[in-house]
């Protein structure tokens, strides 16, 4: 599956807006695309945006690195999205840095538990309904094919590890135990084979026989922060590679 993106400037007057989206729409069906997307960033609507993090457990600290640096990266505008809500499968205490920030730009927190006879995806989808696409910021469960199927839209996955190498859990220690010198995350996108969608974006650091396995996880949380912020970014401006 191959994508075109093309970036110009518009101008109303010369090709107003409704006969652009026509036009492009004929082009796609010349071309037997499967989708067809223009976007105007001064004028259309920000994406709307869900949340998904699980609380992270590394070396005894619980650490949000993905979820804080996403709203902070949303905070300053470097994301060009709007965040509707967070998910999450752990209840995280009123007087947290990720409450506290939600708190203060009002941006709603589910806290839904999961178990293994009540995925709770039902009310899941009621929360995502009007959203334009799902970002899984460290969110350690597996939404099932169903739920994909019923929400029909993109989801944005980050892997602390580079794949297709190290797929599934704990990468960081795989790469470290496998004696690798180069560690890395992967944004993807979410299907139902586990760490198997299309990559958007991977990033990479070299690592030596000096590092043990905590600095590999730091520095590979160092990496999928980053690498996730520029993977939504490339989303919502319709970068070639997504």
């Amino acid at each position: 599956m191959s994508s075109i993106a093309l970036e110009f400037v518009f101008d109303p007057c010369k090709w107003p807006r409704e006969q652009m989206d026509e036009d492009f729409l004929k082009i796609g069906r010349m071309f037997n695309a499967m989708r067809s997307v223009v976007r105007v960033p001064d004028l259309d609507p920000k994406y709307k945006v869900a949340v998904f993090a699980s609380k992270q457990v590394s070396f005894s600290i619980f650490r949000d690195h993905c979820l804080v640096d996403l709203l902070h990266a949303w905070q300053d505008g470097r994301l060009p999205v709007e965040i509707t809500g967070v998910i999450s499968n752990h209840d995280r205490g009123p007087d947290s840095h990720v409450m506290r920030f939600l708190e203060r730009y009002q941006i709603p927190y589910h806290y839904l538990r999961r178990t293994a006879e009540n995925k709770r995806e039902d009310e899941i989808l009621h929360l995502v309904q009007d959203t334009d696409f799902l970002v899984l910021a460290r969110y350690m469960q597996v939404l099932s094919g169903k739920f994909l199927t019923s929400y029909g839209k993109d989801i944005i996955n980050i892997h602390h590890g580079l794949l297709p190498s190290f797929k599934g859990g704990n990468p960081s220690r795989q790469a470290f135990e496998y004696g690798v010198k180069l560690i890395g995350a992967t944004s993807h996108f979410v299907t139902e084979e586990l760490d198997a969608g299309p990559i958007i974006e991977q990033m990479v650091e070299r690592v030596s026989h000096r590092d043990n396995l905590q600095s590999f996880v730091q520095k590979s949380e160092n990496l999928e922060k980053q690498c996730l912020a520029k993977a939504i970014k490339y989303y919502c401006e319709l970068r070639g590679n997504v």
